[in-house]
């Protein structure tokens, strides 16, 4: 069960936890912390080497540069719920492509993805509890192989992208750890 970043952490968190009054961004801070002690400027820019956008789902699970053999500074890693292809994705591969240099796009959604369940009803059921209707869809799928076809199709297709001709789709398994390509044709 996931723990609100407002909420202190249960007493059986491991000894690197904050005090018991302390809450999980806490113990991220004093994490970040240690982490400063020893860090050393790469000496990097923001381009990336490989010149490659991976998007993603933002599930947890996913550990996508351990999975794809990448080093810092190797890639733009762009997350969303479900990795689909949204405006913000677009907006994010625009400026990755115009600006930093990118080419490539890897899109990979994954097995036992919680936007399998979903439906827009999510959404309608936010708008009577909140008053107040979101401006998002949920983009939720029944159909993973399907929503990386449209996911491609999206990139494939926006003029504000100036390279279209390298983007790939991929499921990740999260039991096996391995990706499956996705034909585009179907």
């Amino acid at each position: 069960m996931p723990i609100p970043a407002s909420q202190p952490l249960p007493s059986s968190a491991d000894s690197t936890s904050p005090a018991p009054d302390g809450t999980v961004t806490d113990r991220l801070v004093e994490a970040n912390e240690h982490y400063a002690d020893a860090f050393t400027d790469p000496g990097m820019d923001a381009r990336p080497v490989l010149q490659v956008a991976v998007v993603a789902c933002m599930d947890a699970r996913l550990d996508l540069h351990a999975a794809l053999g990448l080093e810092l500074g190797d890639c733009h890693t762009i997350r969303n719920a479900g990795g689909v292809v949204t405006d913000d994705i677009i907006r994010s591969l625009t400026i990755s492509q115009r600006a930093l240099g990118t080419r490539s796009v890897v899109l990979i959604h994954h097995t036992g993805c919680g936007l399998l369940s979903l439906t827009e009803d999510f959404r309608h059921e936010l708008a009577a509890e909140v008053g107040q209707r979101p401006t998002w869809a949920v983009e939720a799928f029944k159909d993973l192989d399907e929503d990386v076809r449209q996911s491609m199709q999206r990139v494939r297709t926006s003029p504000f992208l100036l390279h279209t001709d390298d983007v790939r789709g991929f499921v990740f398994d999260v039991t096996t750890g391995l990706l499956r390509e996705i034909d585009p044709r179907g």
